[in-house]
């Protein structure tokens, strides 16, 4: 019997994989925690939460630098209802969730591998990046820092240095 061969890359809040090309690329565990069977929010659109594991990404299941990529798009919406689309595509921050964000990439930071890399995805619809990057322990080393013609999302990409 062949061995299951371990993943190179982690999604540790991967929702509904809408930006992933391919959403069963087998070098990737998908992580949410929460699931959700395919469901027509508007008509003949559809959504759909089917992580590999179920876990919460303050407190991820995998052992310390197992990961060579980790990819961190954490919910981004602290006031959406319970029962709204937003929430229910998106999730929602809850409670103390700038502590949850500062754990959650204290977590990425510790399954990542040394010289690994660590994308993090935020949308600023309502919470500011520049009230986000002060609860990371590390910069990032590039992003897009403005955001042009109303797109309000920034990508950046951290490293774990051998010594983290």
């Amino acid at each position: 019997m062949d061995e299951l061969k371990p993943k190179k890359i982690i999604d540790v809040c991967c929702g509904a994989k809408m930006f992933w090309f391919d959403k069963n690329n087998p070098n990737v565990e998908f992580c949410d925690i929460r699931t959700l069977p395919k469901t027509e929010y508007y008509p003949n659109c559809y959504i759909e939460i089917c992580p590999d594991t179920i876990c919460d990404f303050t407190n991820l299941p995998f052992a310390d630098n197992s990961f060579y990529l980790t990819v961190f798009d954490p919910p981004h919406l602290p006031d959406a209802g319970d029962g709204s689309i937003m929430a229910l595509k998106y999730g929602c921050l809850k409670g103390d969730w700038k502590k949850m964000l500062h754990d959650g990439f204290l977590e990425c930071l510790r399954v990542t591998k040394p010289n690994g890399t660590i994308i993090f995805k935020w949308s600023e619809i309502r919470v500011p990046l520049s009230e986000i990057l002060p609860l990371f322990p590390i910069e990032p080393l590039f992003g897009n820092r403005c955001v042009k013609r109303g797109n309000k999302t920034h990508w950046l990409c951290f490293m774990k240095m051998e010594e983290q």
